[in-house]
């Protein structure tokens, strides 16, 4: 789930959640102008769960891994690479992808590492979660595949992930679309202790950094993940069939691995890897992301209330405008997949 919500944000949690409740803002940010918007889920052309399968699954190697991918639209279109995010899968973009493929995009959706159909190439490789070698299978994937830059857009892990590599590699990313804005995790920062509230939310973290909780989710992955999706989305009426098509995806044998590994990282009782460390010392001084951009909330998520994007304003150099999606949770692409689709289309003509 998405941890780095800016701490300040994370301090006045409950302050934001009431604001909300007042209806659209607008307001210009310290750094760049930004509109803030709330838009209607309810309004989309097409409804979630329209859709219920990508057809074929890709595999190709790429770096440490091989990567499951679904793909749509034209070979020769512009890229938008869909990144979902835990406890989720590709499946969060049943929806999106064929409005972006309509409009002319190749859209590549993969599977995160831990995740549906992608494994690694060797048994020996450390079954890392942290955020700078997620990000780098993204590069070698899109390396792989021959796309050289590309839109990026996801939430929760998908949201961190394409962050990252705006801020890393800015010459890779045409822009980005990040469900609850900027997401780079800093471990010093998040040794910080939140009021009661805060942490409440946090709770699957601390499960997870026992052995118990390891085991737990090991035997409970089904049950324990559909519990995480009915909180976090809570105005998200998702039936069985839904739920299960993703649910597939945690039998990945390095999933647990991966899991526990992430929210341990976070909370710095599991150490990463060293090959990481130059890349995670910059992400520590929380550098500024180079590229367009528009960051989402949705004003029903149970585990990141929405704000109105000022606190990380500052963290965007370029156009960024900033929306509030009405009736939608944690899981926002699917549970309002034209609004995540035209943000996406909107942040290309930032760039152009």
């Amino acid at each position: 789930m998405s941890e780095e919500l800016k701490f300040d944000r994370r301090r006045f949690i409950s302050t934001a959640a009431i604001a909300i409740t007042a209806g659209p803002l607008a307001m210009t940010g310290s750094a760049n102008a930004q509109t803030v918007k709330t838009q209607a889920a309810g309004n989309n052309l097409i409804k979630s769960g329209t859709n219920t399968s990508f057809g074929t699954i890709k595999q190709i190697n790429a770096g440490l891994l091989n990567v499951g991918y679904a793909e749509a639209g034209p070979a020769n279109g512009p890229a938008v690479i869909l990144l979902h995010g835990w406890p989720y899968d590709i499946h969060s973009f049943v929806d999106v992808a064929p409005l972006l493929a309509a409009e002319g995009y190749r859209v590549i959706v993969p599977y995160l590492r831990g995740h549906g159909t992608t494994t690694f190439l060797s048994a020996g490789t450390f079954r890392n979660g942290q955020q700078a070698a997620v990000a780098e299978d993204i590069i070698a994937l899109m390396d792989a595949l021959k796309i050289q830059k590309a839109i990026l857009a996801g939430y929760d892990w998908g949201a961190r992930t394409a962050c990252v590599i705006a801020a890393l590699w800015p010459e890779r990313c045409k822009g980005i679309v990040s469900v609850n804005g900027y997401l780079i995790n800093n471990l010093e920062r998040n040794k910080q202790p939140l009021p009661p509230i805060a942490e409440r939310g946090w709770w699957y973290q601390y499960y997870f950094a026992t052995e118990r909780g390891r085991a737990g989710y090991e035997a409970n992955r089904h049950d324990f993940n559909k519990l995480i999706w009915q909180t976090v989305s809570p105005k998200w009426d998702f039936d069985d069939a839904t739920f299960d098509r993703t649910a597939a995806a945690f039998n990945n044998p390095d999933h647990v691995n991966i899991v526990i590994h992430n929210y341990r990282w976070r909370l710095s009782i599991a150490k990463g890897e060293s090959r990481y460390d130059a890349l995670e010392k910059r992400l520590a001084e929380g550098p500024v992301i180079t590229v367009p951009a528009i960051t989402l909330d949705g004003d029903s998520d149970g585990v990141a209330p929405a704000t109105d994007g000022t606190s990380y304003a500052k963290k965007f150099s370029e156009k960024r405008t900033h929306r509030i999606i009405k009736g939608s949770g944690h899981n926002l692409p699917q549970e309002a997949p034209k609004a995540f689709a035209d943000a996406v289309i909107e942040v290309d003509g930032y760039a152009k």
